[in-house]
């Protein structure tokens, strides 16, 4: 338990600091939502003047944020500008799409990377060359590329559906046909985020593999006769455990923030298309909380990924 509430506390603190930054952050950004009221002729200063006071935008950026701050201890998020109301509910109805995504994306990245690294990790010669360059091509391709090659195809050859989460008539359909339709439209977005992080993961794979399969303990059980396959599944896997039960972590966390990109090229309704309209409505205070969100998101990536490690590594358990 003490590990735990310490860790916790290490989490509340980072997520406190990463709201601070992001928050002043927002401040030296020109201008706010009521900025281009001002050039509008008709439109008096005085009632930007007015719209602004009553939104608090005139006061000192710690008061705001302060308030901002009080409010998130709620629940509430703050109030949108833009959409005239509170910023949980517009956050909640596109959360859970979001994390379909994402979770869909890691869930596919991480069944695939598994046993192409260990199969990458025992080739020698000319296979390992060639898995390597794969590797490498698919690394540098950014996910906006692959996103828009396969928005191409899907209009091409009409396989998949290209754009949205659901057909026009979706809403007539039953259960098994909605979840089918809803899956038909998943595949592209999640393909997309699961193709551009499976050469990250292959690499992890692969080194802790590579270093597992290098020890000196690995050297005898081969000595000793050990078949491969055992030596593989009752040895080799939970020594290379440690450094992958970190970067699955990491994963949980940093695919949420990189699923924004794709939904908003995909056209997903999640949390991507009401990140872009806050930007370009200067609605900060959806901003701010997307933010803090795929901080929260990453800080529990990290959080489940040390208590897997503890429960894993007695040495963690010892103090070691």
């Amino acid at each position: 338990m003490r590990y735990v509430l310490r860790r916790i506390l290490h989490g509340s603190l980072l997520l406190t600091g990463v709201s601070v930054l992001t928050f002043a952050f927002t401040q030296l950004a020109p201008g706010d939502y009521y900025s281009e009221m001002r050039v509008d002729p008709t439109v008096a200063p005085e009632t930007v003047d007015a719209l602004r006071h009553r939104a608090g935008l005139d006061r000192p950026w710690p008061v705001r944020y302060a308030a901002w701050a009080g409010s998130v201890l709620k629940g509430d998020f703050g109030y949108s500008l833009a959409y005239g109301e509170p910023v949980a509910p517009l956050v909640r109805e596109r959360l859970g799409a979001t994390l379909l995504l994402a979770g869909t994306a890691t869930l596919a990245a991480w069944l695939l990377a598994i046993p192409l690294g260990i199969c990458y990790a025992t080739r020698r010669g000319w296979q390992e060359a060639l898995a390597g360059a794969a590797t490498a091509v698919l690394l540098i391709i950014p996910d906006l590329l692959l996103a828009l090659v396969a928005l191409l195809a899907a209009v091409e050859t009409r396989w998949f559906p290209a754009g949205g989460m659901a057909s026009a008539d979706g809403s007539s359909m039953g259960v098994a046909a909605r979840m089918e339709d809803v899956a038909r439209h998943l595949v592209l977005p999640a393909g997309v985020l699961a193709i551009g992080m499976l050469p990250m993961l292959l690499r992890h794979v692969r080194a802790a593999m590579r270093d597992a399969m290098d020890s000196g303990f690995a050297r005898s059980a081969r000595a000793q006769g050990i078949p491969p396959l055992r030596l593989l599944v009752r040895h080799l896997l939970p020594a290379a455990a440690n450094p992958l039960v970190s970067l699955f972590g990491l994963s949980l966390g940093g695919l949420l923030s990189a699923s924004l990109l794709v939904e908003v090229i995909m056209g997903w309704p999640g949390l991507g298309p009401l990140l872009v309209d806050a930007i370009m409505a200067r609605d900060m205070a959806v901003v701010l909380a997307v933010a803090l969100l795929a901080a929260a998101f990453l800080i529990v990536g990290n959080l489940a990924a040390d208590l897997l490690l503890y429960r894993l590594d007695p040495r963690i358990r010892a103090g070691k």
